[in-house]
């Protein structure tokens, strides 16, 4: 991750919890929890007029554009801490690996908090280091043992694993595994592993994660619409955006009863009911009249000797309308490194192969572990324009 997430220091994490237990009880203002510029947690509290029961607010990633304030209420929150131990067959120790401004990392509170449990948060002072991660996770005492990571957490701790790693892996009784999509060599990787992996599909409009392995939670709706949309609904949904009207307001929507949430992302669903995510909404780009398919053309980089990731979006182009650009990580960031790549970026790809590239050591990243997509589409406009 390029950047830091917060130090959790023992007296910050209980005032988190003072603050989120009292919200949750109706004791409290709701809270927002945030980082300062020296990476302490910051418990805000948080007007919410017109929305009734909130007890926290949190931002969405701003992946794809500006934050959103989302509401989050005490019902949602408890709909999701239960479902979620339905889903994995018990409460126990949560392990804190993520920052804690966002869902996943606010929800390993509100979890504990449900369950009685104590938490238990990793040193993240120098980032995310699988040392820093066994040395945490060693700390636990529970039986019962949780946390949630995401793929490139992951891949981190399964790439040239330690004894110790291994060991504080396997005596997890689930690790949840969200923020992105996670690449079946990881999947497999972990499995070889002996580690228990749980993918989960969800934002912050759902209190996290709601989808586990493809399956909707206890009180979770899912459906893709004719365009192909995928749409969630049910008993953690949150309550809207604070402060925001228009367009934004359109994503919550109430059809025969029920309330549901129109996500950015394409699926489909099986006759088990089980969900597959294709791909963002976004993902198609129209170039010279010809639909180019980003999430295709990401594959087909990756693919390529040298290369551990790619992100693909369209630019503006005066002469085809958008243009296919990439910003792609390759093992070898040199200047003889990023030249040979981009000799062969064709390949697998013909006419397909992105017009503007720019290759780096490794991709933009947010603090919660996402690609950060619109620092990367911003540069690579600026790149192509400025050709």
């Amino acid at each position: 991750m390029t950047s830091q997430p917060p130090n959790i220091e023992p007296a910050n994490l209980d005032s988190a919890l003072r603050a989120l237990a009292d919200a949750l009880h109706g004791e409290g203002p709701a809270v927002e929890l945030s980082a300062d510029a020296d990476g302490n947690i910051v418990v805000s509290a948080v007007e919410t007029p017109g929305f009734e029961d909130a007890a926290v607010v949190v931002r969405t990633s701003g992946s794809t554009g500006a934050p959103k304030a989302t509401v989050l209420t005490v019902e949602a929150l408890a709909a999701s801490s239960v479902a979620t131990a339905f889903a994995l067959k018990g409460e126990g120790q949560w392990l804190l690996a993520l920052p804690l401004q966002y869902v996943a990392g606010v929800q390993v509170l509100v979890r504990s908090l449900f369950a009685g449990t104590r938490p238990w948060a990793m040193d993240l002072s120098i980032g995310f280091t699988p040392e820093a991660f066994t040395a945490a996770a060693q700390e636990l005492t529970d039986k019962i043992r949780f946390t949630s990571l995401v793929p490139t957490q992951l891949q981190r701790l399964l790439d040239a694993p330690s004894a110790e790693t291994l060991a504080v892996l396997r005596r997890f009784n689930g690790i949840l595994l969200g923020g992105g999509p996670a690449s079946p060599e990881l999947l497999d990787a972990a499995r070889d592993a002996g580690v228990r992996v749980i993918t989960t599909y969800g934002s912050a409009e759902t209190c996290g994660g709601c989808v586990y392995d493809g399956l909707p939670l206890e009180d979770v709706l899912a459906r893709v619409d004719g365009d192909g949309r995928i749409l969630l609904g049910g008993a953690t949904l949150a309550a809207g955006y604070l402060g925001e009207a228009g367009p934004a307001a359109d994503d919550f929507f109430e059809e025969d009863g029920v309330r549901w949430y129109r996500t950015g992302d394409l699926g489909s669903i099986d006759a088990t009911g089980k969900l597959t995510v294709l791909g963002r909404a976004d993902d198609v780009i129209i170039t010279g009249g010809v639909k180019v398919s980003a999430t295709h053309v990401q594959a087909e980089l990756e693919k390529l000797d040298g290369v551990t990731a790619a992100f693909v979006a369209g630019v503006p182009s005066e002469e085809w309308g958008q243009a296919v650009a990439a910003y792609v990580a390759v093992e070898d960031s040199s200047p003889a490194g990023i030249e040979g790549f981009t000799a062969k970026r064709h390949d697998g790809l013909g006419r397909l192969a992105p017009k503007t590239v720019l290759a780096a050591g490794e991709l933009m990243m947010l603090p919660n572990g996402k690609p950060d997509r619109l620092g990367m589409t911003v540069l690579l406009d600026a790149l192509h324009q400025g050709k």
